[in-house]
């Protein structure tokens, strides 16, 4: 991409010029911490499902332009051909330097960690932003982040068909999953069919540590992330999982994503969301 062309596409994104802002190495502290209707998936008109995930925290100074670029990856969907799935993950390394992340979490950490052992990075830092579980960046770089979709947007093996069926009064929201396979999974190694909830419109007001005095909004924040089953030997897989909505969430901002992630490398072979409220 030219440079030009890697200028303008940031002010599309970001709304001004952008740097890559300077990638903060990890702390090694951690500290514990009634009418129903039925939604589709359709990834299929939208384009190559690709996810895009930031290791982010609010204690991180160099953190907030990255997370205005996923957030504008996700809304303004600027690669032809792909469809953007962002996963914002806040890590909880940074709650010892002065501000309590409320969004972060340990497994967010354990999951980035996992990451730095399959690409063989020398270290997890903050922003750090991971494409289709295979190509990981400074968060904060638009140039990489959209060449990155792009590639990735290539390829894809299977399909995730999604449907969640929706009451608004319900506790609880369950969610049809069934994954079919394009090749032969099983020939490039085991996968995970992973189920995560996300938040949009979060924001904090931040009064202390690196970014005090900071209001940080927030899009596609994951709230929950967990394995719902592995892929079959005949590389299909069906579940019906139930999605329990805490009362802190905003059920009218949350969505539900489920990907399929390989053992080994990492790598995210397609993915599906939808809203979680019709």
């Amino acid at each position: 991409m030219r440079a030009s062309l890697a200028i303008a596409l940031a002010a599309l994104l970001l709304g001004t010029a952008t740097s890559v802002a300077k990638a903060r190495e990890r702390r090694l502290t951690r500290n514990a911490l009634p009418r129903q209707t039925t939604s589709p998936s359709s990834s299929a008109k939208s384009g190559v499902p690709v996810v895009v995930e930031l290791f982010t925290s609010e204690g991180c100074s160099s953190c907030p332009p990255a997370d205005k670029l996923l957030a504008a990856l996700e809304e303004k969907q600027p690669v032809p051909g792909a469809q953007v799935i962002a996963l914002e993950e806040h890590v909880d390394y940074w709650n010892s330097q002065g501000w309590l992340d409320p969004f972060s979490s340990v497994e967010f950490t354990d999951r980035q960690d996992e990451y730095e052992h399959s690409l063989h990075a020398s270290t997890a830092f903050t922003p750090q932003m991971i494409v289709d579980g295979m190509t990981q960046f400074v968060g904060s770089n638009v140039k990489a982040a959209v060449d990155a979709i792009a590639k990735a947007a290539q390829t894809s093996i299977g399909h995730v068909d999604l449907q969640v069926k929706s009451d608004a009064g319900a506790k609880a929201v369950p969610v049809n999953v069934r994954f079919t396979s394009d090749a032969n999974v099983p020939a490039h190694g085991s996968a995970d069919v992973m189920l995560a909830i996300t938040e949009d419109g979060l924001s904090s007001n931040v009064t202390r540590g690196e970014n005090a005095g900071a209001t940080l909004a927030h899009q596609g924040v994951v709230r929950e992330l967990r394995v719902i089953g592995r892929v079959s030997s005949d590389g299909t897989f069906t579940a019906q999982p139930d999605v329990k909505i805490s009362k802190s969430w905003n059920r009218a901002h949350l969505r539900v994503v489920v990907f399929v992630q390989m053992h080994g490398d990492g790598r995210i072979i397609t993915a599906a969301t939808l809203p979680l409220q019709s």
